[in-house]
């Protein structure tokens, strides 16, 4: 029977079961052509093993054959599956295709149609992420900081900053090894202490400037207003660093290495998408430095970023195309420019939305399953609760924004409050910011149980700092002390 299935599947019409006085033959009548995605070996090889094959009278092929049975039968199972893991490649590929050129093209119909087809190939895997969720369980006793907790707080994150700071005007890209996001998250937090005036926050903005000057040192090396990636090839296994490197080495082969790099900074994603991650980060930073500085210099940086990331195509990875959304909501937010807005919009309501699943099980995830791993899961809804909170209330794709959201976050907040939580940092800035920005609208808070998925995450993180662990990154860390600042108690 086993024979007979892989002949089925490599060779569909070879054999067939013919009574023959005592004995049963397997014989070969009139061989189909090879099947489409089939190798010819395979073929071939399959033909050869069930051509002719009788136990009961067998000459010395087939006594050859009955004695290496069982190592034939793992064979043929192992071509089997490798010739099925050879056509869900080719699948996978096709359909990437596809949605890559509908999402260039900004065509939403087309964008809904690749969607449907890669969800069909899916099936049950559908919104199932690539790295199984590990669930970090809640403390019973634990309780959020108290106000004075959280305003010194930030205090001894001061003596390992001051460690870990490797940012400095005039190195060498090449040699880093880690990419821009890292001194925008010191900025980001160091900006949330000056604004809540937690301890230290002098020091803060010190070290806040010093990495803005980085990053706009960075940003004019590379030119075309992009906050740009190091580089740097081998000198970190960080999963950053390593697919960046691994980028690089396809563009050299392709004789592109010129077009993408300049002054050591990768500044061309070669239509990947991967540059606006970084760039998004950077240039919420620097809108943020900016709200409390009024620097000019650090205002117009932040706009050249929006600007880089209102051009860019859409690519086909959703969380990706969500770092600009929110970087141009924010721009939209900081200078009231309605361009900033509409492109925001767009790249929310085709490059992002579309790609998260609307029923089944695990609606409110976005069906593949890179995107379907919490952190990217809380990235992307980051970027709509942003957007969602400069829209004009009456903007007649609000209604879409925020049903996106609300169902992203149940799906997801469901699983914080009843199994615990799966990934701190970017699930608690998602939360703060919804929490924050759109605290008015009771509705989406009870729909989306944020404010229970809030409370168990901050009696985590709470309890892990009395620990004297790090419980979350800079920038996370800072937003999250200026939200227990404010906390009733």
């Amino acid at each position: 029977m086993f024979v007979q299935t892989a002949a089925a599947v490599f060779a569909p019409g070879l054999c067939d079961r013919r009574p023959t006085g005592k004995a049963v033959t397997i014989s070969a009548h009139i061989l189909p052509p090879r099947q489409p995605g089939t190798a010819p070996w395979i073929h071939t090889f399959t033909s050869y093993l069930l051509t002719p094959l009788n136990p009961f009278r067998p000459h010395r092929d087939d006594t050859l054959k009955m004695k290496f049975f069982p190592f034939i039968i793992c064979l043929l199972l192992i071509l089997l599956v490798s010739g099925a893991n050879a056509a869900e490649v080719a699948t996978r590929k096709t359909l990437a295709a596809a949605l890559q050129s509908a999402l260039a093209k900004e065509d939403l119909t087309a964008v809904r149609v690749a969607v449907a087809a890669e969800r069909s190939a899916l099936g049950e895997k559908a919104g199932v992420p690539e790295v199984a969720d590990k669930h970090v369980a809640i403390p019973k006793s634990g309780r959020w900081l108290t106000p004075a907790e959280a305003q010194r707080g930030f205090t001894p994150q001061f003596a390992q900053l001051e460690k870990l700071i490797w940012w400095r005007v005039g190195i060498d890209p090449a040699k880093l090894t880690q990419p821009l996001r890292a001194p925008a998250s010191v900025l980001s937090g160091c900006v949330a202490v000056c604004r809540a005036k937690l301890d230290g926050a002098e020091r803060s903005l010190a070290i806040a400037k010093d990495a803005a000057e980085f990053l706009m040192w960075a940003q004019e090396q590379a030119g075309g207003g992009l906050f740009p990636f190091p580089a740097a090839r081998g000198t970190s296994g960080a999963r950053a660093m390593a697919v960046a490197s691994n980028f690089l080495d396809k563009a050299e082969k392709a004789g592109k290495l010129d077009q993408v790099v300049r002054n050591g900074w990768a500044c061309d994603d070669l239509g990947d998408g991967g540059l606006q991650f970084d760039n998004g980060e950077c240039g919420v930073a620097m809108f943020e430095l900016y709200e409390f500085t009024r620097d000019a210099r650090h205002l117009n940086s932040a706009r050249k970023a929006a600007d880089w990331a209102a051009a860019r195509p859409l690519c086909a990875n959703w969380n990706y195309n969500s770092f600009s959304v929110q970087l141009l909501a924010k721009a939209f937010e900081v200078t009231g420019e309605k361009s900033y807005l509409d492109a925001a919009c767009k790249k929310a309501l085709v490059g992002v939305i579309p790609g998260q699943l609307t029923d089944g099980p695990r609606a409110g995830r976005w069906l593949d399953a890179h995107n379907a791993r919490p952190a990217y899961h809380y990235i992307m809804l980051r970027a709509l609760g942003q957007l969602a909170s400069v829209m004009p209330k009456d903007d007649p794709a609000r209604a879409e924004v925020l049903r996106a959201l609300t169902s992203g976050l149940h799906t997801r907040n469901q699983e914080i409050v009843t199994q615990g939580l799966m990934n701190k940092d970017k699930a608690i800035e998602a939360l703060l910011l919804v929490s924050r920005r759109l605290g008015s609208d009771k509705d989406l808070l009870r729909a989306s149980l944020t404010v229970e998925a809030l409370d168990v995450a901050g009696r985590l993180v709470s309890e892990l700092s009395r620990r004297s662990q790090s419980p979350l990154g800079p920038g996370e860390w800072g937003l999250f002390l200026e939200a227990a600042k404010q906390k009733s108690p």
